[in-house]
């Protein structure tokens, strides 16, 4: 990375914006051999903690990406979150699916920002054909038929034009790649003001607080309580009518509103910022060449925590599209799927957070107990238990098979393999590839390579649990029959999998998953 300026005249992508979405982008890209600049009007990483939580879906990618043991030390698991009532009673808790784990990896943790950030940059800046730029500022772009043109400023105020086959905005919530590409913002009515405070709490500190993560729905002040790694702590507070943001943030009122659990000689404060928790999604995610991700395109409540998981999922499910389009084995049509299956995501997503945001945030005591009894009642007199993983939604519609089609759109396992008498994830046997996977109880592998000739670049694998391997030595043998289940569950013999990881089609047998793979080459063609 550097602050000199170091600019050849075009690129395969411009990437705006060197956060943790851009940082991924860049990765992807380089890995896949695309030359890529990245600016980034500020210099450095910023140093507070902003996201808090990833999933396994993202963490899965990071070790896609060959990095997953280098932000490893920045992690640990997110604790259950509990909800406490208007009158202090537990009304709801939130966990996660148990072991084993459906993707290989915890499926929540919470992560310290700044650290897993510089993994990020290091990654993207250590490939030959990407070009890192920071202190730049991107000032203009023309949207033409064949290329991007673009001016950046440096910090002596020069400007240099660029031009690149596609831009991709990952420039924030206030992006001006989305403004100058003419792309508008639609409002999904959630509009809450919220301090947001991170102490690094001492051992004192530590043995006053709660033991999980909680959600206090008090109508007289709901705020929320996150454990994070190590001795980091998390609040959010929702500022009240007449408070003034700004003066919330000042030390003395912020240990004022910590005083039911901490006190000054209890941490070091490490960050307090005001902030406005949105509902927000942009009405089309690509013009032209042109496209944006993060929160450039989106800006959602924070309640579940899966903000910047968001972010990732958008790169995730857009470079690999550009690599196709890029390398001439897909038309530019492609990249239709993308707004619709992320725009999708974010609205069932976002909708489901705002029900539950909604619930925290009651002010009125009567429908806060109002509130309460229905969800005990949903829970049959006890707190109800659901996990996080539920929450989050399939692809709904896009690249996937048709409705009633057996798993569309679900993340697809990642077993824990045997080999050579070491267990490895499945990805780190297969790669993010496309993939035609088959339930090696019920077909071998010789029986899916012939379906493979339907679909350039799709590889065949077939698993089976240990007890049920053959001896064919094409074969993997998975550890716990996490996979085995999910094809029971699903009445399929076999997946077609995305590079992203989601399923774009299940079928009950061979001719179905013919089928399928023939529908997938056209609408990828």
């Amino acid at each position: 990375m550097t602050n000199e300026i170091s600019f050849s005249h075009h690129y395969d992508v411009l990437i705006v914006g060197f956060g943790p979405a851009g940082a991924v982008a860049a990765g992807m890209l380089g890995a896949r051999g695309h030359s890529t600049l990245v600016v980034d009007r500020l210099t450095d990483i910023y140093d507070k903690p902003r996201a808090i939580a990833i999933d396994h879906e993202i963490l899965r990618h990071f070790d896609n990406m060959g990095i997953a043991e280098e932000v490893m030390p920045y992690i640990e698991p997110f604790t259950a979150s509990q909800h406490f009532g208007a009158k202090g009673q537990l009304i709801r808790r939130i966990d996660m699916v148990p072991e084993p784990y459906p993707l290989g990896y915890t499926p929540s943790m919470v992560f310290t920002q700044p650290p897993v950030e510089a993994v990020l940059r290091k990654h993207a800046a250590g490939f030959d054909c990407v070009t890192v730029s920071l202190g730049v500022e991107m000032i203009d772009l023309d949207n033409r038929e064949n290329e991007v043109v673009a001016k950046l400023k440096d910090a002596s105020g020069k400007v240099h034009t660029v031009t690149a086959r596609y831009v991709i905005g990952c420039d924030g919530a206030s992006s001006r790649v989305r403004d100058l590409a003419g792309i508008k913002l639609e409002d999904l009515v959630f509009d809450e003001p919220w301090l947001v405070i991170d102490v690094l709490a001492n051992e004192a500190g530590l043995a006053k607080l709660p033991q999980t993560s909680a959600q206090f729905c008090d109508p007289a002040r709901p705020a929320s309580f996150i454990i994070g790694p190590q001795n980091h702590r998390r609040w959010e507070i929702m500022l009240l009518p007449g408070e003034d943001p700004q003066q919330m943030t000042q030390p003395d009122n912020v240990w004022r509103l910590l005083s039911p659990w901490l006190d000054e000689a209890d941490g070091e404060l490490w960050r307090a910022a005001a902030y406005r928790f949105h509902a927000l999604v942009a009405d089309d995610w690509k013009k032209g060449r042109i496209m944006i991700a993060g929160d450039a395109a989106h800006q959602q409540p924070p309640f579940i925590g899966q903000g910047m998981c968001q972010g990732l999922r958008d790169v995730s499910n857009l470079i690999w599209r550009l690599d196709r389009v890029l390398k001439g084995q897909s038309g530019k049509t492609l990249f239709a799927t993308y707004t619709q299956e992320r725009k999708r995501h974010v609205q069932t997503l976002t909708g489901r957070i705002k029900t539950i945001g909604q619930a925290i945030c009651e002010r009125d005591p009567q429908a806060a107990e109002a509130r309460d009894a229905r969800i005990l009642a949903e829970g049959g007199g006890q707190p109800l238990v659901i996990t996080r993983q539920e929450i989050v939604p399939p692809i709904e519609e896009g690249l996937i098979a048709k409705e009633g089609t057996p798993a569309r759109g679900l993340l697809f396992p990642q077993p824990a393999i045997i080999s050579d008498g070491e267990i490895r994830l499945l990805d780190q046997i297969t790669g993010p590839t496309w993939r035609l996977v088959l339930d090696g109880r019920r077909v071998a592998q010789t029986e899916g390579e012939p379906l493979a000739k339907e679909l350039d670049g799709l590889d065949v694998v077939a698993i089976a649990p240990v007890v049920d391997a053959s001896a064919d030595g094409t074969m993997l043998c998975e550890k716990d029959g996490v996979l085995a289940n999910w094809f029971d569950r699903h009445g399929a013999v076999g997946a077609i999998v995305r590079p992203d990881h989601y399923v774009f089609a299940a079928a009950a047998d061979l001719d179905g998953l013919r089928q399928q793979i023939r529908d997938l080459a056209t609408r990828l063609a």
